[in-house]
């Protein structure tokens, strides 16, 4: 919500150090995203005086004036100089004091002001309307000023249009910010300063006119189901003036980012923004029935039902929706987000209705969202607008109705009020006892009763003693919701305080001593070594788009299905996600196309299985990395190699030995087995025969669908797996005290066999004498090795741990080993 300092400075004392303001305001739970300077738009646009108006000499429609800006524009010896500017609007003279754009000057909608010529004469500049300003719709003439509008004055100095607005998150929970007059609450108890309500004011002006039709003869209202509806009540204003609002509405509102309609309309939204209550005018003429009376029904929408709504949009209904309807039209207007266009308010209307009710927060919530219809009506409604106080602002309203627009509001012939009110619903105020020991104990600090007591008085509660010793009996005002339970006013006495002024300490426990279990342990250890490895960490949405495992080609064997979302934030948004790696990839993408070449990220999270019968979800904690671009920036004397499949398996192999995994062996997967793996880049991680996870390059197809640049190297393991198969530490050999004797091997072999084939068999067969084998050298040749085969030479390490060992011994060992390979593998041994 966008809230002007100037408007707000009306109703409570602002803070003139707008910096510290927004500190505050992000300490007390109201954040800050944006703070703009309205008026600064109004650059180099000044008030001049026209000098002369003369035909264009090539044009029957357009004019040459000179224009006076005072030192706006100045002559070779710095004395004032008019400005020649060509203008095709017919309603000033000479004489005329009016609004000049001067080159530079940069106009809403991003119309820049340039030297140009307009039919061979040359213009400097822009006479400007109300409609080129944003300051209304009329484009009928350009804007005149007031005689006494002083000359060469900047135009937002001369309206007082500088300001600043806040541009505030407010929280779900705090509907009552989401006006002028909630958020002068908040600043009166965030500095503990008096502020002023002008509600009661403003309806008090309102005056009925005991002549006209009752306002109950001329409207009925029935409400089908009172949740949908709690309370709806509707007043008549006759004889109004459909037209321009006022400057200072029109100004105000644009300083919150509203454009001006007219000013009925524009009524509607400065009551909503100033109280927070939402507003519908109809055309009264349009809802009337054969009898005279408009029979205003709030019900179910029919399923498949029609309505134009105010932006043009046909809408098809259905019956979880809300609306407001008549006998003889149908629906009329979507309960609490939009209006129809068949009963809008245009420049013919003279008699209004004007609607002011409160709609069940989820239905209006659901009925936005699935029509894709957010409004900043819907916004109150689904938060929470409070049904007490409906009338008057109502009241306020429909005064404020007949000063801008003229007409009479209509009297009622059984009450005074003039309006028809149904609240079939009422909302009842909490009744909570604070206890101040309690509260006390429970946020750790002494803060005073004196300052709990005025802090909730501020907040609009009413606070007596109670009966209790040492508390307070607090009735919480039904505008605040969420204050329903003795702890919610804990929490808004302390944000008010000052989380900030509570000195920290250390829980208290005798006899106890904390400490982090076996598994939050091999967490640290986890985080600690890809850490080491390079990687930085990251947090990517737990929300996913239902596509994306297939966009990343990647298998959902044993992923369980979807968990759909019943409420997602958008399409792309609607399930839970079941891995970890398309929110990685994205992240790539985005760091990609932003000039980042090297990429290494990690993420531990929750991804999540569902099963058909299953209320729940299961919930799995998985761990997962990618490594993009490579390792350094390239120099002047030497570039770094790109990551590949080795680089990643180097960042496990890592981890791997940190965790102390015993029996790691990694497994080549295929095509079929990794679809969404480079086949021969990917790699299975096993521990004996538990699957950890598994480590690979991304195949192309795949970083293609997520906008990466290919190669991205890829892991992703089940952390419980990890745990489990970690031991406490890896088991300690003694440095070795008697010689090695190292021998050398190749095998030739056929290109099916792999390398940890071999190595498994040189193991088996090499027993506790074998020490070491290191594969150092593949060679391919089709004449010296043979069609289909590679030759893999080993350096070969045997050692005994109690003697030294005889040639003799290393060479019957040696035989052995190279027998069971052959054996086993079908490989011969390379001369």
């Amino acid at each position: 919500m966008k809230v002007s300092l100037k408007w707000l400075s009306e109703y409570v004392d602002v803070p003139v150090d707008t910096k510290a303001l927004c500190d505050r305001l992000d300490l007390t739970g109201t954040g800050v995203e944006g703070v703009e300077t309205v008026g600064a738009a109004f650059e180099n646009i000044v008030c001049g005086q026209v000098v002369t108006k003369e035909k264009h000499p090539d044009s029957d429609h357009m004019w040459v004036t000179t224009v006076d800006v005072g030192a706006c524009n100045a002559d070779a010896d710095g004395n004032p100089e008019p400005l020649q500017i060509v203008c095709g609007a017919q309603n000033f003279d000479a004489g005329d004091h009016i609004v000049v754009a001067m080159v530079g000057a940069e106009l809403p909608g991003g119309i820049k002001i340039k030297k140009s010529k307009l039919r061979g004469v040359a213009s400097c500049g822009m006479n400007c309307s109300e409609r080129e300003l944003g300051l209304g719709n009329d484009h009928d003439g350009i804007m005149i000023l007031p005689e006494d509008a002083p000359i060469g004055v900047p135009f937002a100095e001369y309206r007082q249009l500088t300001d600043t607005v806040l541009d505030l998150e407010i929280t779900p929970n705090r509907p009552d910010c989401l006006s002028m007059v909630g958020m002068a609450r908040e600043l009166g108890a965030m500095y503990q300063r008096d502020w002023t309500n002008p509600l009661a004011a403003m309806a008090s002006e309102m005056r009925l006119d005991q002549e006209a039709v009752p306002v109950d003869s001329a409207v009925s209202v029935t409400i089908d189901d009172p949740k949908r509806c709690p309370r709806y009540s509707a007043r008549v204003i006759r004889g109004c003036k459909v037209g321009p609002s006022p400057d200072w509405m029109v100004e105000r509102l644009a300083a919150i980012g509203q454009r001006s309609i007219n000013n009925i309309v524009d009524v509607t939204n400065y009551i909503l923004f100033l109280f927070g209550q939402p507003l519908h005018a109809f055309d009264l003429h349009k809802l009337t029935g054969a009898d005279g009376c408009a029979h205003v029904v709030i019900r179910a929408a029919e399923d498949g039902e029609k309505l134009v709504t105010l932006d043009g949009e046909a809408r098809e209904l259905t019956s979880d929706m809300t609306v407001i309807a008549t006998p003889e039209r149908g629906a009329v207007a979507l309960a609490g987000v939009m209006g129809g266009l068949d009963t809008e308010v245009t420049d013919q209307t003279v008699d209004i209705l004007l609607e002011a009710a409160t709609f069940e927060a989820g239905r209006t919530s659901r009925t936005s969202r699935n029509l894709g219809l957010i409004s900043e009506s819907s916004m109150r409604y689904e938060r929470g607008v409070d049904d007490h106080g409906i009338d008057l602002r109502s009241a306020a309203a429909a005064a404020l109705i007949v000063e801008v627009a003229g007409g009479a509001v209509s009297c009622a012939a059984d009450n005074a009020a003039g309006i028809v009110d149904e609240w079939p619903l009422k909302s009842e105020a909490p009744q909570l006892v604070f206890r101040i020991a309690r509260f006390c104990d429970m946020v750790g600090a002494d803060i005073p009763r004196d300052f709990i007591e005025d802090a909730l008085r501020r907040l609009g509660c009413e606070v007596a003693d109670s009966d209790e010793a040492d508390a307070l009996s607090v009735v919480a005002p039904t505008f605040r919701p969420d204050l329903e339970r003795e702890i919610d006013l804990y929490e808004e006495v302390l944000r008010l305080y000052g989380m900030d002024r509570v000195p920290a300490t250390l829980p208290g426990g005798r006899g106890r001593v904390g400490t982090r279990s076996v598994a939050e342990q091999k967490v640290s250890v986890i985080h600690a070594a890809l850490r080491a490895s390079g990687l930085n960490e990251t947090m990517t949405y737990s929300f996913a788009e239902p596509t994306e495992l297939e966009r990343l080609r990647m298998k959902t064997d044993g992923l369980g299905i979807p968990v759909e979302l019943i409420n997602p934030m958008n399409a792309d948004q609607s399930i839970m996600r079941q891995s970890i790696i398309p929110g990685l990839l994205r992240s790539v993408a985005y760091n990609q196309s932003h000039g980042v070449k090297n990429i290494q990220l990690y993420e531990m999270g929750v991804v999540f299985f569902g099963a058909e019968g299953r209320k729940k979800p299961k919930e799995k904690q998985k761990l997962a990395g990618v490594l993009a671009g490579a390792m350094g920036e390239a120099g002047w004397n030497a570039n770094p190699a790109p990551f590949d499949f080795f680089d990643g398996k180097g960042v496990i192999e890592n981890l791997v030995r940190e965790l102390a995994i015993p029996k790691v062996r990694f497994k080549a997967l295929d095509a079929e087995e990794a679809p969404h793996l480079q086949p021969g880049r990917a790699a299975e991680v096993l521990s004996g025969g538990a699957v950890l996870g598994w480590v690979g390059e991304l195949h192309p197809l795949a970083t293609e669908a997520y906008e990466a640049t290919a190669p991205v190297v890829a892991f992703e393991f089940d952390v419980d797996a990890l745990v489990k198969a970690s031991c406490p530490a890896r088991d300690y050999i003694d440095v070795p005290v008697f010689p090695a004797v190292s021998m050398d091997v190749a095998f030739v072999v056929d290109e099916g066999v792999a390398h940890e084939r071999l190595m498994q068999c040189m193991s088996s067969a090499g027993g506790k004498m074998l020490e070491k084998a290191e594969l150092f050298d593949v060679y391919r040749d089709d004449e010296r090795v043979g069609k289909g085969k590679k030759s893999m030479a080993y350096a070969l390490t045997y050692r005994a741990q109690d003697r030294t060992l005889t040639s003799e011994e290393v060479d019957k060992a040696h035989e052995r080993l190279i027998k069971k390979v052959s054996a086993a593998t079908g490989a011969e041994v390379r001369g």
